[in-house]
C-alpha cells in the first residue's frame, strides 16, 4: 500500500478516535460536528420551512400544541439546548412532526388527527425532543460523511492494487453500506428516541402507555411498508414491543409528576 493511502487510512483512523461518544443509553456514538454548528443548521433549515410551508394561524390549535410543547421542554437537559424553544404549527394534512438542534419544533396539523389526545401528543414531541437530546442530527451527518470517505479510500486502494472488477466491488460496498450500516443506524435511532421521549413525557407528566396508543394508531395508517431491514425505521410491531417492555420505568417517572392541562381543540 502507498504512503498516501496509509496516511489517509490513518488520518481516518484518528478522526473517528477523536469523536467516540456515548448516548444517554449507552450506545456509543461517533460525531463529528460542534453543537454550535448544529444549532446554526437547524436555525437555518427551520427559517426556510417557515417560509415554504403554511403556518397555522388557528389560535385554539396554536395554543394546545405550544402547552403540550411547554410541558415537555422544561424537562429537556440545558445539554441539548439552553434556552427557550421555538414551537411553530404548520398548516398541513401532512401526518408529521419534528425537532431540530438549537431549540426548534414543527408540528404539522396532519398529526394532531393521530395523536388524538394530550398524552399522545407528548408522545410525539418527546420522541422529536429525543432525537435532539441524543444528537441523532451529528450522527446520522457524521456517518453519511465517514461512509462517503471511506467508500473513497475504498476506491483509492482498489486503484492503487489494480484491482479487477473494482467498480463492482465499489457497488457492493455502497449496497452493504446502506443496508448494512446507515440504514441499521437510523433504525437505532428511532428506537432509542422511542425510549428517551416516553421517558421524557412521563417525566412531563403525561401517561408514558399513550406511547404504545399512538403506534397503535399510525400502525393503521401503514400501507405496503417495505421489510423492516430496508427501512431506516423500526416496524410498528417492533416499536410498540419495545415500548411496552419499557413501560414499567418510564410509570415510575409518571407517577413523581403532575400532569398538565392543555386544552385540545374540539376541530381536531
Amino acid at each position: 500500500m502507498n504512503k498516501k493511502v496509509t496516511l489517509s487510512l490513518t488520518l481516518a483512523a484518528l478522526v473517528v478516535l477523536a469523536s467516540c461518544a456515548k448516548s444517554s443509553t449507552g450506545r456509543n456514538q461517533i460525531t463529528l460536528f460542534s453543537s454550535s454548528e448544529l444549532d446554526k443548521m437547524g436555525a437555518s433549515s427551520f427559517a426556510q420551512m417557515k417560509e415554504k410551508e403554511k403556518i397555522s394561524t388557528d389560535q385554539a390549535v396554536n395554543n394546545y400544541v405550544q402547552c403540550v410543547a411547554k410541558a415537555i421542554t422544561v424537562n429537556v437537559p440545558k445539554s441539548a439546548h439552553n434556552g427557550e424553544w421555538e414551537v411553530v404549527v404548520f398548516d398541513s394534512e401532512q401526518v408529521n412532526a419534528f425537532a431540530l438542534p438549537g431549540g426548534k419544533i414543527g408540528i404539522y396539523t396532519g398529526i394532531l388527527k393521530v395523536a388524538k389526545t394530550q398524552d399522545q401528543l407528548g408522545a410525539i414531541i418527546g420522541h422529536e425532543v429525543g432525537h435532539v437530546i441524543e444528537s441523532h442530527s451529528n450522527e446520522r451527518m457524521s456517518s453519511n460523511k465517514l461512509s462517503q470517505t471511506t467508500t473513497a479510500l475504498f476506491d483509492t486502494v482498489l486503484s492503487a492494487g489494480n484491482v479487477e472488477h473494482r467498480e463492482l466491488l465499489i457497488s457492493g460496498f455502497g449496497v452493504l453500506a446502506k443496508y448494512g450500516v446507515l440504514m441499521p443506524y437510523g433504525r437505532a435511532h428511532e428506537s432509542e428516541a422511542d425510549i428517551v421521549g416516553q421517558d421524557l413525557m412521563a417525566k412531563s407528566g403525561f401517561e408514558p402507555s399513550a406511547a404504545i396508543d399512538l403506534w397503535l394508531n399510525m400502525a393503521k395508517l401503514s400501507n405496503g411498508s417495505p421489510p423492516e431491514f430496508m427501512s431506516t425505521h423500526p416496524s410498528n410491531k417492533t416499536r410498540i414491543d419495545q415500548l411496552k417492555g419499557h413501560l414499567p420505568i418510564s410509570q415510575t417517572f409518571y407517577q413523581a409528576s403532575n400532569a398538565p392541562t392543555c386544552k385540545k381543540p374540539n376541530n381536531i
